[in-house]
């Protein structure tokens, strides 16, 4: 088949501690394809070289060996690893979605503002901008009294439910998710839950790295194990 969204072949990063003096492989020779409406989980200990795979497709990082072919909606085919970096802001603005355990804001910026952003970068009017921000801060459960705060002033659950809010809100082409349910309470877990597979049932394909099995084990159609630097079916 070689009507994937998707694949990576032969993917090797390293790292290089200068306080140590010292080269560090985070991952190695790594083999994935994702189809369209995937969503494929990798566990995997700290360390283990889960979180550089999704950094190296969000050009977060390069890699050193290996390549990450697209298929891109705007560009086609594309190598993320060597893609411009026009080409890759375009990219996050449009077709690739990322959910950090940690939230980038600006320091400025209202959690409501925040969330509309990702829209108004789009290309979206007003009016559908604000009507689309109240409804995912809604689905989250995000307290309306919270909305024209800064998210400086939230718990750590609150951050990471703005942190997914910001990201899904755009109906990504391909979302990647690093420990997307890390540090919140089973109820807003159901939330991220149901909103993955409403994604999903759209079309989004999703790459997420856990430590909660339990949670993906039901709606990963593939998953894996990361080994020191190596994944494994």
């Amino acid at each position: 088949m070689n009507d994937y969204i998707l694949k990576i072949t032969s993917l090797s990063k390293e790292f290089y501690l200068h306080h140590l003096d010292k080269t560090i492989s985070a991952t190695e020779n790594i083999n994935l394809v994702l189809y369209p409406g995937e969503f494929v989980g990798i566990t995997g200990k700290s360390g283990s070289g889960k979180s550089t795979i999704l950094r190296c497709i969000y050009r977060s990082c390069f890699p050193q060996q290996g390549s990450i072919l697209y298929q891109s909606a705007y560009f086609g085919l594309l190598d993320l690893g060597k893609a411009t970096e026009q080409q890759m802001i375009y990219l996050r603005k449009h077709e690739i979605g990322y959910v950090s355990q940690f939230l980038n804001i600006m320091p400025r910026a209202s959690a409501i503002e925040t969330v509309e952003t990702s829209l108004l970068e789009m290309g979206y009017d007003d009016n559908h901008v604000k009507m689309e921000a109240s409804k995912i801060l809604q689905h989250f459960e995000l307290d309306e009294e919270l909305w024209d705060n800064y998210p400086s002033t939230f718990s750590g659950g609150e951050k990471l439910r703005l942190n997914i809010a910001k990201a899904m809100i755009k109906r990504p082409r391909l979302l990647l998710l690093d420990e997307p349910t890390a540090s919140l309470d089973e109820g807003s877990k159901k939330k991220v839950r149901d909103l993955m597979m409403q994604l999903m049932q759209t079309g989004t394909t999703m790459m997420g790295i856990f430590h909660d099995i339990e949670f993906m084990s039901d709606i990963c159609h593939r998953s894996y194990k990361m080994e020191e630097g190596r994944l494994l079916e």
